[in-house]
């Protein structure tokens, strides 16, 4: 189940060279997060994964968890597709 689902998508490149990915949700996000990120560590990286939880518990709404994956992007240098 995709739960917390965005308004728009997210599609970033991955740790291999071209390979992309795209979130569409707080639930892919928080698995994105947690498994393929680049860094282990980080405010905005650890204020997301809060974030895409309490989308999944219903505390937030699912572009408050957007707005977070984009600011860890931005702390891990993670390239952001337009």
């Amino acid at each position: 189940m995709n739960v917390g689902a965005w308004k728009e998508p997210v599609t970033f490149e991955t740790d291999v060279l071209g390979q992309y990915r795209t979130i569409t949700s707080a639930t892919e996000a928080a698995h994105a997060l947690a498994n393929h990120w680049p860094v282990e560590e980080g405010k905005a990286l650890q204020k997301a994964k809060e974030v895409c939880v309490a989308v999944l518990e219903g505390k937030k709404k699912p572009e408050v968890a957007r707005k977070a994956f984009l600011k860890a992007a931005e702390e891990a240098d993670v390239f952001i597709r337009a």
